[in-house]
C-alpha cells in the first residue's frame, strides 16, 4: 500500500474541511486567520501572531457555534489519526534522561509559621522580585497552540444526578435550544488554528507522535526489567501519579463518528480511522 499517497489525499480533504469551517466562522474575512506559514517564520511565531489578532469579545451566534463544533470534533479526530499514519516507520532517538535535581525547601516560611522573625537580605529580595517578574512574563506569554495527540476519554466514575421529590434530577442543567444569542468563540478559533498548524507541519507532528511512542516503550521496558528483577514498581506522586496512556485512540468509535455519513469529514474520519488502526499494529516478524 502507498502510505504517502493515502496521507496526501486525506490531508488535502481535511484542508478543504478546515477551509469550510474557517469560512463558516468568518475568520478569513475578518483577517483573523492565516492558513499557511510564511517563509522565514516559525510555527510558534505565527501562532503568537494569530492569537494576538483575536479579540476577547469575538463571538458567534449560538446555532452557528454549535454547527462548527459539531464538524470540528470529527475533524480533530481525523487529523489525530492522520498523524498516526504519517508517523508509520518514523524512528526517533530519545536523548538521555536528565537526573532530577532535588531543590531544598526554604526554611523561612516554616519559621514564620511559628511566629519567628526572619531577616531577609537585599540580595534575596532582589532575587524574589526577579523571580516574580519572570513568572508574570511567563503567565502573560501566549501559549503555543498544539493539537492533542490523544483522544479524550470518558471519566471512569460518573455520579448520577440526585433525584428530587418531584422526580426530576435536582441541580441538573436544562438543555438550551440553539438560538441567535452570541456565544464566546475564542476557543473555537484557537482549535481551528491548532488544526491548521498540525496540517501545515504534518512531518513535525509525526515526529512528535513517534517521540511519545518511544518514551512509552522505554518506560514499559524499564518497568518490565524491574518486575523481572523482583524490584517494587515506581511509586508515583503528584503529577506523575496520573495513569500513563498506553493507546492514543479511545476504545470503540472515534469522536464525532456518526452511523450515517452526512458530511465529507465523516467519510475522511472513517478512512483514516482504519488506516491508523492498521499503522499501530505490530509488524509480523514470524
Amino acid at each position: 500500500m502507498d502510505w504517502t499517497a493515502a496521507v496526501d489525499k486525506n490531508r488535502e480533504a481535511l484542508k478543504r474541511v478546515l477551509a469550510m469551517l474557517v469560512a463558516m466562522a468568518g475568520l478569513g474575512a475578518r483577517g483573523h486567520f492565516t492558513f499557511f506559514r510564511q517563509e522565514g517564520r516559525s510555527s510558534s511565531e505565527v501562532a503568537r501572531a494569530e492569537k494576538s489578532k483575536l479579540s476577547p469579545a469575538f463571538t458567534l451566534p449560538r446555532n452557528l457555534h454549535r454547527a462548527i463544533a459539531k464538524l470540528l470534533r470529527p475533524a480533530e479526530a481525523a487529523v489525530r489519526r492522520l498523524i498516526i499514519v504519517a508517523a508509520r516507520g518514523v524512528v526517533v532517538i530519545l536523548p538521555p534522561a536528565r537526573p532530577r535535581k532535588s531543590t531544598p525547601k526554604p526554611i523561612e516560611p516554616l519559621l514564620r509559621g511559628f511566629g519567628i522573625a526572619v531577616t531577609v537580605s537585599r540580595a534575596e529580595l532582589r532575587r524574589a522580585a526577579a523571580a516574580r517578574r519572570a513568572a508574570e512574563r511567563r503567565a502573560a506569554r501566549p501559549k503555543k497552540l498544539s493539537l492533542p495527540l490523544f483522544d479524550p476519554l470518558r471519566p471512569w466514575s460518573v455520579r448520577p444526578w440526585p433525584v428530587a421529590a418531584g422526580g426530576a434530577p435536582s441541580g441538573m442543567p436544562f438543555r438550551r435550544l440553539p438560538g441567535d444569542d452570541p456565544v464566546d468563540a475564542t476557543r473555537i478559533s484557537l482549535r481551528l488554528q491548532a488544526l491548521a498548524a498540525a496540517l501545515d507541519d504534518l512531518p513535525g507532528q509525526a515526529r512528535r507522535f513517534a517521540r511519545w511512542r518511544a518514551r512509552n516503550a522505554a518506560a514499559a521496558a524499564k518497568e518490565k526489567q524491574r518486575r523481572d528483577a523482583g524490584i517494587a514498581p515506581f511509586k508515583r506522586t503528584g503529577k506523575a501519579a496520573r495513569a500513563r496512556r498506553l493507546w492514543p485512540l479511545k476504545p470503540g468509535r472515534p469522536p464525532g463518528w456518526r452511523p450515517k455519513s452526512t458530511h465529507e469529514v465523516q467519510d475522511v474520519l472513517e478512512v483514516v480511522h482504519g488506516l491508523a488502526q492498521w499503522a499501530m499494529e505490530k509488524p509480523n516478524t514470524s
